[in-house]
């Protein structure tokens, strides 16, 4: 007899808040963006920090009023996620900064997407618990990010950006707790 594997799409409040959970702390994060088609690459490296926000707490209220929710407790939970990185290659500082993420359903909303400081939705399920799989479309562009943790002490992510069903750009990520 055969056994077979069912991977089953989950949008479900205690995962994604399991997920974000087990998440919390801090982590160093190596990184490598190739372009395409080009095949140019970029070395990052970033200190990252998350924690963990519970439904009703100050935080999640302004990401709920940012996108206009008219229940500011509407949203389940969120994370907090900040970050330094440094151009590995360059040796500088590149970028620093915070987001917010608040779960409602099968929607992830950011204070903040990828390549804009307004606020967006992302689609998100779980293809098991320990992964997260996210969709998120502004200014014509598509940003598809899968964050797997592995054990207790490791992620992995990877993020395709793509415009006009072209690839543009794929992130590769490796991080270990701290």
């Amino acid at each position: 007899m055969k056994a077979s594997l069912k991977l089953v799409k989950t949008a479900d409040d205690r995962q994604i808040a399991a997920f974000f959970e087990e998440s919390v702390g801090e982590w160093h994060s190596e990184r490598r963006y190739y372009t395409l088609p080009q095949g140019e690459t970029k070395e990052m490296e970033s200190i990252i920090t998350i924690r963990f926000l519970e439904q009703g707490c100050e935080e999640l209220e302004k990401l709920a009023q940012l996108h206009n929710l008219v229940d500011l407790q509407s949203l389940t939970c969120g994370a907090e996620v900040s970050w330094q990185s440094t151009d590995i290659i360059k040796v500088r500082r590149e970028s620093q900064g915070l987001t917010l993420f608040g779960a409602l359903g099968n929607l992830l909303y950011r204070d903040r997407g990828f390549a804009t400081s307004k606020p967006v939705t992302a689609d998100y399920y779980l293809s098991n618990p320990q992964t997260l799989c996210l969709r998120t479309e502004y200014n014509n562009s598509v940003f598809e990010e899968e964050i797997k943790l592995i054990g207790s002490k490791y992620r992995t992510r990877q993020s395709i950006i793509s415009r006009a069903s072209e690839q543009l750009m794929i992130g590769q990520y490796l991080e270990k707790r701290i």
